[in-house]
Parts: C-alpha cells; sequence; structure tokens
C-alpha cells in the first residue's frame, strides 16, 4: 500500500511557551495531516535531554521529555492558574527554542502543578506508578540526585552514590523524597498527554512513527541502573564508545562517546534489557524506526578518552539472532532500519533476513561522494522508506543554496526541478512518485523553508534542535493541494 507522511519533531510545533508541546498544535497538526491525505507522523525521540539539546542523547530511553507537557491542558485540569505562566517570559523568538529560558522558567511551573496532582486523587498517579515502576524508580531518583549534585554526571557523584550501594541509595531514597515524587509526577504528566496525543491520532487515522536511538548517553538512569550491560571498567568507566569512522563527509569520523554493550551479556540474558525496551516504545508508537541499524551487525568501537573516532575498530555486533528474539518475544514488530552510510554485504544480508524496510534519502542521489548507492528514485525498490531528507540533512532550499554546484545541476537536470514553483515542490513530487511503499517529507520542505530551518549539523553542538514553525503555518490552503498530490500519485490511506 502506497502512503505518506510528515517528520516533524513535537519541539517544533508551534506554541506560545517557548517549546511545542503535546497540546493544542499537536492536535492541530494531526488534523492536517488527516485533511492532507497523510498516513503518518514521524516525530524524533521524546525523551529529556541532556547537554547539547539532542533527543538523541537523553537522560532515559523509557522517559519523557518534561518540556513537552502542555501547560494549558493542565490548567484544563485544575493543575495550574492562567497567572502561574501565561505571563512569564517564554520566549524572544517564536521560531527558536531557548533551552536555557526553558531549565529556568519550566520547571518551577511544573512544580507546582505536580504539588496539586499529588494533594489530589492519586488513583491514577499511583497505578501509573506501580505500572511503570521497573524504570520509573530508578528515573526518578536519579534526576533528584542529579538536582543535588549540582546537575553533575552519575560518573562524579559520591562513591556509595555512583556505585549504587544499598545503605547510600536508601538514605539518599529518604532525604530526597520529595523531589522523588516531583520527577514521577512529571512522567505522569508527560505519559497521560502522550496517550490523549495518541488516542487522537488513532481517531484521526493517523499512525505515530516514533524514533529509536541505538544507544543511550553515558549519562543517563539507564547506563547508572544497570551498568553490567555495558562495555564499562572496575570504575565504571567505557572502555570504548560509539561513533563512525572517518569517511568523504567527515575527516575525523563521528565522536558519538556513547557507552557500547555487552551483547555477549545480553544474548545470555536472552536479549531481555533490548526486548523490554524495544516493547516498551511500541506502548508509543505505531511504528518504530531504530537509528544506525549497521551497528546490529558490525559496530564501531573507539578507544575512551580520544579525541576523534580514527583509531576506532569493526567489532560484530549481535546480528540476525538478536531480531529474531525480539521478533520470538514481541511477534512481528513494525521497523524501519535506518541503513544509511556505506553498507557492507553483510548490513544488506541482515537487512533482506529482517525483511524491515530501508531508508533511502534523495538528497543523497545527487553527492558525488556518494555513488552507486541506490539512493536515485530510479534505483529504489518498493519495500523502502523514502524520504527527501532527514532531520540530520538540510532542508531541500538550503540543500539547493549551499550544496556544490555540480550536484544542484545534476538534481534540477534529473528532477526536472522549477525554481518558479519552488524547489522544494519538485524535490518532493519525485518521492511521492517513486514506487517506495512509504514517502517521508521534512516539514520545513513542505513549508518551502530555507537552511535557517535545518534541525542538525551533525558533530556540532549549539545551533541545533531549536527549529519551531509559527502559528498558522498548516492551513488549509496547504492541505488541500497536499492532499491534491496524494491523490495524483496515488497515496491516499
Amino acid at each position: 500500500m502506497r502512503q505518506a507522511g510528515i517528520l516533524m519533531p513535537v519541539f517544533s510545533l508551534p506554541s506560545p511557551y517557548g517549546i511545542g508541546t503535546m497540546g493544542g498544535a499537536a492536535r492541530e497538526f494531526i488534523v492536517f495531516l488527516e485533511a492532507a491525505g497523510q498516513s503518518y507522523w514521524q516525530t524524533l525521540p521524546l525523551g529529556p535531554t541532556s547537554y547539547g539539546d539532542s533527543p538523541y542523547q537523553s537522560f532515559s530511553s523509557r522517559a519523557g521529555n518534561p518540556y513537552f507537557i502542555d501547560l494549558d491542558l493542565l490548567e484544563e485540569e485544575g493543575l495550574l492558574q492562567k497567572a502561574e505562566y501565561q505571563d512569564l517570559n517564554w520566549d524572544a523568538d517564536p521560531e527558536r527554542v531557548d533551552y536555557g529560558l526553558l531549565y529556568k522558567t519550566r520547571y518551577p511551573v511544573l512544580q507546582k502543578a505536580c504539588q496539586r496532582l499529588l494533594a489530589g486523587d492519586r488513583t491514577e498517579f499511583d497505578r501509573f506508578c506501580r505500572e511503570h515502576a521497573h524504570w520509573l524508580e530508578d528515573y526518578a531518583l536519579f534526576m533528584a540526585l542529579k538536582d543535588s549534585q549540582g546537575g553533575a554526571a552519575w560518573s562524579q557523584w559520591p562513591e556509595g552514590l555512583r556505585l549504587r550501594r544499598p545503605t547510600a541509595l536508601e538514605k539518599a531514597r529518604k532525604e530526597l523524597a520529595g523531589d522523588v515524587m516531583f520527577w514521577k509526577g512529571v512522567q505522569y504528566l508527560f505519559f497521560h498527554q502522550w496517550g490523549q496525543v495518541r488516542d487522537f491520532a488513532q481517531a484521526h487515522h493517523v499512525e505515530i512513527i516514533g524514533d529509536l536511538p541505538i544507544y543511550v548517553s553515558f549519562d543517563s538512569a539507564d547506563v547508572w541502573a544497570s551498568p553490567e550491560q555495558f562495555q564499562l571498567d572496575e570504575q565504571l568507566l567505557p572502555t570504548e564508545v560509539a561513533g563512525c569512522p572517518p569517511d568523504g563527509f567527515s575527516e575525523d569520523g563521528q565522536l558519538w562517546g556513547n557507552p557500547l554493550f555487552r551483547w555477549d551479556r545480553m544474548k545470555e540474558e536472552n536479549y531481555r534489557w533490548w526486548t523490554d525496551r524495544v516493547a516498551f516504545q511500541f506502548r508509543l508508537y505505531d511504528v518504530l524506526r531504530i537509528d544506525h541499524f549497521r551497528g546490529f551487525d558490525e559496530y564501531y568501537a573507539i578507544p575512551y578518552g580520544d579525541e576523534t573516532a580514527r583509531d576506532g575498530h569493526w567489532r560484530p555486533g549481535p546480528g540476525l539472532e538478536f531480531f529474531q528474539t525480539v521478533a520470538g518475544q514481541l511477534g512481528k514488530p513494525r521497523i524501519i532500519a535506518e541503513d544509511l552510510g556505506f553498507l557492507t554485504p553483510s548490513v544488506r544480508k541482515l537487512l533482506e533476513d529482517t525483511g524491515f524496510p530501508g531508508m533511502k534519502v534523495l538528497q543523497f542521489a545527487f553527492d558525488p561522494r556518494d555513488t552507486g548507492s541506490g539512493y536515485l528514485p530510479h534505483c529504489y525498490p518498493r519495500h523502502c522508506v523514502v524520504y527527501t531528507g532527514t532531520h540530520d540533512n538540510d532542508t531541500i532550499q538550503g540543500w539547493m543554496e549551499t550544496a556544490p554546484a555540480g550536484s544542484v545541476k545534476r538534481a534540477k537536470e534529473y528532477l526536472r526541478l522549477s525554481k518558479r514553483e519552488g524547489y522544494h515542490w519538485g524535490m518532493m513530487r519525485s518521492i511521492w512518485a517513486s514506487v517506495a511503499d512509504l514517502a517521508v517529507v521534512q516539514a520545513q520542505d513542505l513549508l518551502g523553508l530555507g537552511n535557517e530551518a535545518r534541525i542538525n549539523v551533525p558533530s556540532t553542538v549549539g545551533a541545533n534542535w531549536l527549529w519551531r514553525a509559527l502559528p498558522g503555518s498548516f492551513p488549509e490552503t496547504l492541505a488541500r493541494k497536499l492532499r491534491h498530490e496524494m491523490e495524483l500519485y496515488d497515496r491516499l490511506p
């Protein structure tokens, strides 16, 4: 079945409170998707972000981002008063997220909401805490401890807390009981609102594609609570870390810094840590994109402490057995494999054996450094998901202005692009017209925005994850135009 979707981060939704949330704008966007003939809303990871504000470096692989909690919905439920949040200084630029300002402003407001939540009928809250205790207890204590330690990474905490000695943890639970309850309350509010968003999407025949980073952040509740699952030394420091080797795009490669998994131990435990993680994601989403699929075949290991990725080595991953175990416990999960980059025959074989659709990115088709990779539309198989660009790419209009002249010339000729119409429409039509089962465009491309709306530049920090759509960006006229394109290319639901 031919379908289409839009990639739109939650933080990029319009909002008067500094960042996109799970409130009215999310529902308006879902209504727009339905009217526009779109089958999917693809998001970026929803977890709480840490240094650098990247959703791919989170304090938890399960917790939700407190910034996404909608304050107007809290007011409607009696957990806030309008005077407590509406007149605060939320942002100076409605097209950019100011994470520093959010950190200072959002949490005092959430404190008030949680105080009322915990002082009222706690039946649903207590049920949530019991249901999610397997991760929530550690996460809430982790965040409370982090606050008490001035935000320091857990690897810098006092030894008893760092090594999770029972007496130290029990003492901390008692001393920080109020803070622990606050962090549990925040997560209850997040999941309550996300459940409403997903119910609303289902009622409007829109499915949600989530995004699962293969790795977790070293400074996370996951690593602190389960260090035995990761490649750490006796001092609980990584022995090697994740990244990508040097290539035509980066002379030094990419040094991500995430701790690597102990796949040998995970195999002995029937991959329980991972299957629990994947199962949890399918409580949030209908489809799951797994980032860096190649890492399940081979993963790149860089000595801890290195400043670049030059001296890393490839090591064997868990392979097909891992996905067979996941399927054996979860059925046949609806997974999209992020198989971008240089692919070896063994990675291609793993993708074929799993049966997952891989990804194609149209922008890559015109890069002379990426020849023979099959990104041109005439090379696509049906069983794939094609994008004009991902969150790591420039927007179409930005790419047309900054890409090498030869690449732009080839794209114009191959796609018969017209500047008068807007290059973005020509490139989007090319993926809608392709044989790919699913075609996804970035919201910025649909709006014809330039480089100023780019989401992320890999291996950089400080100017990413900022773009926000303005109110009124998705009018009925645009929905009608997009729906007509879906009719032309047989991609209506």
